[in-house]
């Protein structure tokens, strides 16, 4: 026979203070777990759901990151006419060669300067991303010294605003526009002319990468070994969201400390519970021993200080979760280990952040509350009655 659900409620209740003060310690606890977690996804999305299955990046052979590829220009014309690069409406192969450096700009609110991509491009760059959404002012016109930069950016960094002059190369640079790129790596970039960057940073005669559009992703995996399988070229394929994927080596310290934060966290508020479980059960022997008398099983009280144990930590993780909610969202960076650029990212409270974070409160519940539930469940009827 089982112990009715409303018994614990009642018990709850009758200790108000005890179960707020173990709940807000939960609640810190699960809030903390969250908190990391909502920044271990915020950076996944930003490089797992950066780039497009259809689109091969070529690099250097050997180099990790666009940042460290450069390669003769003379190959740009054999990559394009590779089989499986798709053509645009006019006809033309859908390619773009291009130039990624990284440069130096002041914060908008004064604390200092920060690494910042600069990606120089051909005009089919912009149709090979067609994710990205032009929300102010017009793309960058070739040959012109004119950038587009990314929401992020703009509100980030000083002088990013449409029609503002941004310093870096060999002079000022106009921002003509600004673009969402929907919490891709793309948001942490500016971009502009690709000959115009080459100019300013006197790499005339090369390329860092050289992007290729397929038809679908079949022909896209096709085109990527038959770039790294051609002799001729010394260069290597990859699909570019292999390519964002592989970057997510900059969120590993994030990833490891965070797990240890909350490991060691989630142990001290197992023990926070297992005291309220035992002061329980030591203010409620007599009764304990009273529901034994009148015919409830022993699993059936282990199962009822156990349950207790799991609604006070579910009241700490609903408690911890409401505390995150003005965070989600929230905007920050982090460096990027591969590139040594700032990589801007937001917290995101995910449907899955939060099933792990109740999950991990049920967990808590349960391991603070088996002790103190055994030990009900095993006391002596006589002993607890004389209590």
């Amino acid at each position: 026979m089982a112990i009715p659900v409303n018994y614990n409620i009642r018990n709850l209740k009758l200790r108000k203070g005890l179960t707020v003060m173990t709940a807000l310690g939960i609640a810190l606890t699960v809030t903390t777990a969250i908190f990391l977690m909502a920044l271990i996804s915020g950076l996944d999305r930003a490089f797992v759901t950066s780039g497009d299955s259809q689109n091969v990046l070529v690099l250097r052979k050997g180099a990790q990151a666009e940042v460290q590829s450069n390669f003769d220009a003379s190959l740009f014309p054999t990559l394009k006419t590779l089989p499986g690069v798709a053509k645009d409406n006019h006809g033309e192969p859908m390619a773009s060669a291009e130039w990624v450096v990284v440069i130096m700009l002041p914060r908008a609110d004064g604390t200092g300067e920060v690494n910042v991509t600069v990606r120089g491009m051909m005009p089919d760059g912009l149709e090979l991303r067609p994710n990205v959404k032009l929300v102010q002012g017009r793309w960058f016109t070739p040959g012109q010294r004119e950038i587009v930069v990314s929401q992020s950016i703009q509100k980030r960094f000083a002088h990013a605003n449409v029609g503002d002059n941004v310093q870096f190369g060999k002079g000022p640079w106009t921002v003509v526009g600004v673009f969402d790129a929907g919490g891709s790596a793309y948001e942490s970039e500016i971009w502009g002319d690709v000959n115009q960057m080459a100019s300013d940073f006197d790499r005339q005669g090369a390329f860092a990468s050289v992007y290729l559009r397929a038809a679908d992703p079949v022909a896209a995996d096709a085109l990527k070994h038959r770039v790294s399988d051609d002799q001729r070229l010394k260069l290597e394929g990859a699909l570019e969201t292999e390519y964002y994927t592989k970057q997510t080596v900059s969120g590993a310290p994030i990833k490891y400390i965070g797990w240890v934060v909350a490991i060691i966290m989630a142990i001290g508020s197992s023990f926070a519970a297992m005291n309220t479980m035992y002061a329980a059960v030591a203010y409620r022997s007599r009764e304990i021993a009273t529901l034994r008398v009148i015919g409830f099983s022993r699993p059936s009280i282990l199962t009822s200080f156990v349950f207790e144990s799991v609604v006070l930590s579910l009241l700490g993780a609903v408690a911890g979760i409401l505390l995150m909610l003005p965070f989600n969202g929230m905007t920050t960076g982090t460096s990027n280990a591969v590139t040594f650029s700032e990589v801007v990212f937001s917290l995101r409270l995910t449907p899955q952040v939060v099933g792990v974070a109740v999950l991990f409160s049920v967990i808590m519940g349960v391991f603070g509350g088996m002790a103190p539930a055994w030990h009900a469940a095993r006391r002596d009827i006589l002993a607890s009655l004389r209590d």
